[in-house]
């Protein structure tokens, strides 16, 4: 029994010692046994090393997601080479003999592997280029999510149904790739809207861009957008533009502005079309006696038919405006324009608008709530000033210094137009600054009262100083928004 034990081992001992292919030292299977061996430990310390690089050592640098996946990848595996290299040598291989074993089967192993040799290249390609990091939210292939990971293999994809797709990374450099978050995480939703023919382009316009405002996903910069796109068969076509931080929530964010916009379209009475087919009659007095032969009697609507309601139409922006007298002369498509730049500002009780003193960067419309205007040098209560009422008109367009403090009474909105916005409106519409000038022109008392107030703060320009109002208006104009 001793004996056939000795010579099963002497047996195995000859076949794992046996050379396979020449060398110095040969090639024996034992050797390719504690090759595979140091192949799992270095797999296994690159794992450990990547960890340990992107979760602990890296973030006291304070670099990104997708920077540290990068650094952490090709380090380790970099790392893991030479580990690999100098424990072979450790253990007495000779290198020249894995070369050689390589060279030997390499048509077969590429032949095999090249596949992973291509999504390993490509896999070194995306973390070097970094064209695509970590928590990228990317859409490709009928396929989108964000980046969970990137391998020197594949990259892993966590969709918005909450599942992780592998890709091969080749498949990722060789097809065209939407990122949504290259560089940020904003994104655009384009949303189509119809309404029937009769309706105020105007009014539309203004009831879209509240519902964006409304809505507290949409971002203020950069600012909502409504086109008026054609002329449909059913109705007029418009389009809202609006920008969101985190696109992942595109369909969620949709579907609250949709219930806006239907909510605000009720109120302000204005109606989505549906498709209408006309019918011709050629005898409709002979129909009308065989379908219905009680035609003279009168159908009366109900009591419950008259109660219908007809909807609350709110007060719009667009009369708003044309209260202000500098701006009461404006046609429909500059106030249009006015609105568009316009955005909402929404107060606390007792928050602070802006100080006496402070400078006139905006302008200012009480959509709802009210504020009051305090003069806190001498600790006095000018006004209360409620739904309706505009203020700070003549500090946006001419700079002036706000002379009073406005603190909100309780919960208020405000329609704003800032500074910037104005500055842009008007370098878009040059012309529109011209009919602003010849606006603001036919209130020479309060033109004087204004200009003598810069004056008395040393604020008025020497290239400013002209007699003459109206070409004092337009340089002061020219000189704040640089036009």
């Amino acid at each position: 029994m001793g004996t056939m034990i000795d010579s099963v081992f002497v047996n195995l001992s000859k076949l794992f010692h046996t050379p396979l292919f020449p060398g110095d030292p040969p090639i024996t299977l034992w050797v390719v046994i504690k090759l595979i061996l140091v192949l799992c430990v270095v797999l296994l310390l690159i794992r450990i090393l990547r960890s340990f690089l992107k979760n602990k050592l890296l973030v006291t640098f304070k670099l990104d997601i997708g920077n540290r996946e990068a650094i952490s990848t090709m380090l380790s595996y970099s790392l893991g080479t030479l580990f690999f290299i100098g424990f072979v040598q450790s253990i007495g291989f000779n290198i020249q003999s894995l070369l050689f074993l390589v060279g030997s089967l390499g048509f077969g192993i590429g032949f095999a592997l090249q596949d992973v040799i291509r999504n390993f290249i490509s896999g070194l390609t995306v973390l070097i280029e970094q064209k695509i990091k970590v928590e990228d939210f990317i859409e490709f292939d009928g396929l989108s999510g964000y980046v969970k990971t990137i391998s020197l293999r594949a990259t892993v994809i966590h969709t918005r149904s909450g599942g992780d797709v592998i890709v091969p990374n080749n498949k990722l450099v060789e097809s065209k790739v939407f990122s949504w978050s290259y560089g940020d995480a904003i994104g655009r939703i384009d949303l189509p809207v119809a309404v029937v023919y009769g309706s105020d382009p105007v009014l539309v316009t203004e009831v879209l861009l509240n519902a964006a405002y409304l809505d507290s996903n949409v971002l203020h910069e950069p600012a909502p957008q409504v086109l008026f796109t054609n002329f449909g068969d059913d109705g007029l076509k418009f389009e809202l533009r609006v920008w969101i931080n985190g696109v992942d929530r595109e369909a969620v964010i949709r579907s609250s502005l949709n219930y806006w916009i239907d909510h605000l379209f009720r109120q302000n009475s204005i109606e989505f079309p549906f498709p209408q087919r006309s019918l011709w009659l050629k005898n409709p007095d002979a129909l009308t006696a065989i379908f219905n032969p009680n035609r003279d009697q009168v159908i009366k609507p109900t009591p419950q038919d008259a109660a219908l309601p007809v909807g609350n139409k709110v007060c719009a922006v667009r009369d708003l405006l044309k209260q202000v007298i500098y701006f009461e002369n404006l046609t429909d498509i500059e106030l249009r324009q006015f609105i568009e730049v316009g955005y909402r500002t929404r107060l606390h009780s007792e928050q602070v608008l802006f100080k006496e003193g402070d400078r006139g960067d905006a302008f200012y419309i009480i959509l709802s709530g009210s504020v009051d205007v305090v003069a806190e040098k001498i600790n006095k209560h000018l006004a209360t000033l409620g739904e309706g009422s505009f203020f700070g008109e003549l500090s946006l367009m001419l700079g002036i210094p706000r002379t009073a403090t406005v603190i909100a009474k309780e919960e208020t909105l405000l329609f704003t137009i800032s500074d910037k916005r104005f500055k842009g409106l008007l370098k878009k519409n040059p012309e529109m600054a011209e009919v602003i000038v010849q606006e603001l022109g036919k209130h020479q008392q309060e033109l004087s009262e204004r200009r003598q107030q810069l004056r008395d703060m040393g604020l008025e320009e020497e290239a400013e100083q002209d007699k003459n109002l109206v070409n004092w208006v337009r340089r002061r104009l020219t000189v704040l928004f640089n036009l």
